[in-house]
């Protein structure tokens, strides 16, 4: 249900704690104080290795939401029951001892379904949930306060609650775009200010849970002036006015074909529409380190919800957002795995995307059924990975950086390199549930010098980092050299 990538390339896994027993055993002593049984719901996976350990959450996490702090530290906020307004803390550690720690009454409101978000200041915001129309930091204010929020409580529509999981993404100014059912606005989060309201999405369908779309922030490249970035947010797929309830039914109404784009920061900006290849509903949308888009699990049919889904899509399609409209979208090869209701995808810095989970029940429900409990992870290797010869190697460069720093990149490619078509870029490493990787962004740099050749097909660029928090929050990132469209490995570099 809730995947994250941390910087010693191990991945943090959890699900909810009261789905029944578990495969996985917890060892003697970890088990949860309030448990009936002793085994894990959550576990850390080591990517490297490709072996995996079990984890303690001691209180339900069901539907919660998570941010990475500026020194690597994993905040996970939030759940149900007794874990509605639990703060969990993981540290990455290179040994077999790391666990969740948790801080009881570590949020001010309860927070189900409610989107984080890392800030330019080092705080994490947590904004919305479920009946809660309004949001709080971590670490807390000094006065303990919450903040009220109108737009959460005028996007609830009619007593289903599509504005829950809202897509909350950082612009080039500091202020926060705020998505939730069909239409945003961007928030002044310091002086709790609608600074502009953006026109609904043309057709009124909600995109947000549990109609599920997704959206990202599009790459964008950077000066080091914030004026010269043009910030887009793309949002895909969803499900027609009317589906959760005509799901409830039995019936499965299917889902949008299109996706909305739309530029943050013009003075009358206004969504583009285009029409996607598949329907999609519950899909996961990753940035590739190239830049590219890729949409990928979901359902043809349905939204969000307990047996609320049929007819798995399970062609992933690529969005490339720098080709003409009418040329975008590329279907890729299909995976034989359904991944329905709480699945996730998150990237590795090896350019794969880690696939994982589906349950679309409300316990473990592995025989008997259309589309079982899924416990299996899958790497989906896209098309770039097919083409070594041309894949970069980085040699060296410098992993701790401040803004506004120029350093240099040695890489190594074997093929013939185009110099002209090689680029630097960074990615954050995203939480991922229920259809959405919040903190997920993706920045080319600013290339300050000529690419230069230096000796056994090692080559050397020079570029400058973000000149702003507000660009790319300090924290761990992965950066890669591309060439041709073609991403080398990354390597983990902190940004401070």
């Amino acid at each position: 249900m809730h995947m994250q990538l941390l910087n010693n390339d191990r991945v943090v896994i959890f699900d909810r704690t009261d789905f029944g027993s578990s495969n996985l055993s917890l060892p003697a002593g970890k088990c949860p104080k309030n448990s009936k049984n002793c085994t894990a719901h959550s576990a850390e996976y080591d990517v490297t290795a490709n072996t995996f350990r079990p984890l303690t959450v001691q209180t339900n996490v069901w539907c919660s939401s998570g941010a990475v702090m500026e020194n690597g530290t994993l905040i996970q906020t939030g759940g149900s029951f007794e874990g509605e307004r639990r703060v969990r803390v993981f540290n990455p550690c290179g040994n077999t001892e790391c666990d969740w720690q948790e801080i009881d009454l570590g949020l001010e409101k309860s927070r189900w379904y409610s989107t984080n978000h890392v800030l330019p200041d080092g705080r994490v915001i947590i904004l919305g949930g479920r009946r809660q129309f309004n949001y709080e930091f971590y670490p807390k204010d000094i006065d303990n306060k919450f903040y009220d929020l109108p737009f959460l409580a005028q996007t609830n529509d009619k007593g289903i609650e599509n504005n829950l999981y809202p897509f909350v993404f950082l612009n080039v100014d500091g202020n926060l775009f705020v998505f939730a059912n069909n239409r945003a606005i961007l928030l002044d989060y310091k002086t709790n200010q609608v600074v502009k309201t953006y026109p609904q999405i043309p057709g009124g369908d909600p995109r947000s849970y549990p109609s599920t779309g997704s959206a990202v922030l599009l790459p964008f490249n950077i000066n080091t002036q914030t004026k010269n970035v043009d910030a887009e947010v793309l949002v895909c797929g969803g499900a027609p006015k009317g589906s959760y309830s005509e799901a409830l039914k039995g019936k499965f109404v299917e889902a949008l074909k299109t996706c909305a784009r739309i530029k943050m920061n013009d003075p009358t900006p206004n969504w583009v529409v285009e029409e996607m290849p598949l329907a999609r509903v519950l899909g996961d949308m990753t940035l590739l380190p190239n830049g590219n888009v890729l949409i990928i699990n979901g359902a043809r049919n349905g939204t969000a919800g307990w047996e609320s889904a049929e007819e798995p899509v399970l062609n992933p399609v690529l969005y490339q957002p720098n080709k003409h409209t009418g040329s975008r979208f590329e279907i890729q090869t299909p995976s034989n795995i359904a991944r329905l209701y709480h699945s996730t995808a998150v990237l590795l810095r090896d350019g794969r995307v880690l696939v994982g989970g589906s349950n679309p029940h409300a316990g473990y429900e592995f025989t008997g059924v259309r589309y079982p409990t899924e416990l299996s992870l899958e790497a989906y290797s896209p098309s770039y990975l097919e083409k070594p010869k041309l894949r970069p190697v980085i040699v060296t460069a410098q992993t701790e950086l401040t803004y506004s720093q120029k350093f240099t990149v040695q890489f190594q490619v074997k093929g013939k390199l185009d110099k002209t078509l090689v680029s630097t870029t960074l990615v954050s490493p995203s939480f991922a549930t229920h259809s959405f990787s919040m903190n997920q962004r993706l920045l080319v740099l600013q290339v300050t010098g000529i690419v230069k050749s230096l000796k056994d097909s090692t080559y050397q660029v020079e570029a400058t980092t973000p000149g702003s928090p507000n660009l790319a929050p300090s924290g761990y990132y992965l950066l890669f050299v591309v060439h041709e469209e073609i991403p080398s490995d990354g390597i983990w570099v902190h940004l401070k």
